[in-house]
């Protein structure tokens, strides 16, 4: 159990790293084609954006996993659905 987290630790540091790494060369292209320079508010503003964006991503695809893998979707009553062949009109 210890392995796997400290795996996620690790593996999670990693994309914080290139993501910021990114963040900061396309902060120098936008200062090298005439873009103004952006602010600490600038930077605080984008991380907040680029970290809740990936959580919630992150948080709805695991929960696709875990339907998927627990079988959610399956349990779910489609009596009323037009499409089904079986429907009553």
């Amino acid at each position: 159990m210890a392995s796997r987290v400290v795996r996620f630790v690790l593996l999670l540091g990693l994309a914080l790293l290139i993501s910021a790494g990114a963040t900061f060369g396309l902060n120098l292209f936008w200062v090298a084609i005439g873009g103004g320079e952006m602010s600490v508010h600038g930077w605080i503003a984008m991380g907040l954006g680029v970290f809740g964006t990936v959580g919630l991503t992150w948080i709805l695809m695991s929960l696709a996993f875990r339907s998927h893998r627990e079988g959610w979707d399956d349990r779910v009553d489609n009596t009323f659905d037009p499409g089904r062949k079986d429907h009553d009109r």
